[in-house]
């Protein structure tokens, strides 16, 4: 009886006992090893995604050295364009968000990068001034949610201590894009032009 009051006794806290916000959680347990090999397959990744996501956003402004003219529209109609894409992307930011977590982050990034490509590719097919808005306006849609799903596929792999940091080298993307981008674009537009053009062309004569 005495050796079972003694054993009760030896698990009760006392005065030097941890108390429960200072035990080990899981997120302390991970190895920093196992976080940073994670770190090398996941972030340069969706970095590149996010440099992708805003060269396109930018690249209209190179498209329209050749598409204003052929579609005859004005400077102040195209800059009008140009924001209907915020339209699709604020009113669908949320409900895209929604359905992020009912099919879960990884499935509806892939959905967005799909369609997000192949409206963008679409848009060469724009012949007048309505299918160019209404173009833009499903872009904005198609990338609603992009930015969200990222932060919350990030939370999936990383605990709260490491969380900051990582979304801080993915959001280093947005300077490359700005360094990198219009390089990039302005090389795509001298060696590609003319293919781009002759396609885009032909296009609209058959429309």
């Amino acid at each position: 009886m005495k050796e079972k009051q003694d054993a009760a006794d030896t698990l009760l806290p006392t005065a030097d006992s941890p108390l429960p916000s200072q035990l080990p959680t899981a997120d302390c347990l991970l190895p920093s090893q196992t976080l940073r090999r994670v770190a090398w397959r996941i972030i340069p990744f969706i970095c590149l995604l996010y440099v992708l996501n805003i060269l396109d956003r930018a690249n209209v402004g190179f498209a329209r050295l050749a598409m204003q003219d052929d579609l005859g529209l004005s400077k102040a109609t195209f800059d009008l364009g140009y924001g209907m894409f915020y339209v699709g992307y604020i009113l669908f930011e949320v409900p895209s968000n929604l359905l992020m977590r009912r099919f879960g982050a990884r499935r509806w990034i892939a959905r967005i990068m799909i369609t997000w490509g192949l409206i963008s590719a679409a848009t060469m097919f724009a012949r007048d001034v309505w299918t160019f808005y209404g173009l833009r306006i499903l872009l904005g849609i198609a990338e609603a949610g992009f930015f969200p799903g990222i932060i919350l596929y990030l939370s999936y792999w990383f605990p709260d201590r490491e969380r900051a940091k990582r979304t801080a080298f993915f959001r280093l993307a947005i300077g490359l894009s700005n360094v990198l981008g219009n390089p990039i674009s302005g090389w795509i537009m001298d060696q590609f032009n003319g293919v781009i053009l002759f396609i885009y062309r032909r296009i609209l004569r058959r429309s």
